[in-house]
């Protein structure tokens, strides 16, 4: 089976509310080990990240060896970069053997192509974050970034997270969100499904012969992604434990 997740915000909200999501995505993990062949993480995994050359958060120690147990069991994870933990420099590539992907992804599954995007910069009316994004990201941006203390470093990457999410949550991004139009245009380039995160709605919507996916966010009701090889579903991570209990 292939998995499909995205924007778990891990570490942002109250100590006990983290650990709860976290609770979930460990078990969701231990779900899902036995068949998962890939795992998409369409971005957002962290609410923050920003690693130095001997230093990351501490926070995520259990959901890093979560990663690092399932592949041992023989799934891959694909792991796009989103516009909360955008400070990943080569720890997940190194330790874990995880490559961090910066841009839009491309593959086939079964036959079937696939374009996943965490979807930032893809809205409407949403220019000035698509600068942001090119300053945040820049090597002299991360160099510079780089020579301040860890515990600062990592306390302002969570107040930056924090306007951002703020940001996207206030800003009016037209009628619609942008992401259905560009999905349109992958569609009609021949791909036969878009998966998008970043917008935090849960949505599946069949678009000109193909199918547009947005995965939604586990700040609220968590949701993830499952190809078969033939059908593509979006369902609820309670339903998925509950059956398991």
């Amino acid at each position: 089976m292939n998995y499909f997740i995205s924007d778990l915000h891990l570490g942002f909200g109250s100590p006990e509310s983290y650990k709860r999501r976290e609770e979930l995505f460990l078990s969701f993990i231990n779900h899902i080990k036995s068949d998962c062949k890939k795992l998409f993480i369409a971005g957002d995994l962290f609410d923050y990240w920003f690693e130095y050359k001997t230093v990351i958060p501490k926070h995520f120690f259990r959901t890093l060896t979560a990663l690092d147990e399932l592949q041992k069991h023989g799934g891959e994870i694909i792991y796009l970069m989103g516009n909360h933990d955008f400070g990943h420099k080569d720890f997940f590539e190194i330790e874990l053997g995880i490559p961090i992907i910066t841009d839009d992804y491309r593959c086939e599954l079964s036959g079937r192509k696939f374009y996943i995007s965490h979807g930032d910069g893809k809205s409407n009316n949403d220019l000035g974050y698509r600068t942001l994004k090119k300053i945040l990201r820049s090597s002299v941006s991360r160099r510079l970034y780089g020579w301040i203390h860890p515990d600062i470093g990592i306390a302002i990457a969570s107040g930056s997270s924090h306007k951002s999410r703020k940001y996207t949550g206030e800003k009016d991004f037209g009628d619609t969100d942008g992401m259905k139009e560009f999905a349109t245009i992958k569609i009609s380039e021949g791909f036969d499904f878009v998966v998008m995160g970043h917008m935090h709605r849960a949505e599946i919507t069949a678009l000109c012969g193909g199918t547009y996916i947005n995965l939604g966010t586990w700040l609220k009701e968590p949701y993830y992604g499952i190809f078969d090889g033939s059908r593509f579903e979006l369902l609820k991570v309670s339903d998925l434990l509950a059956d398991s209990d």
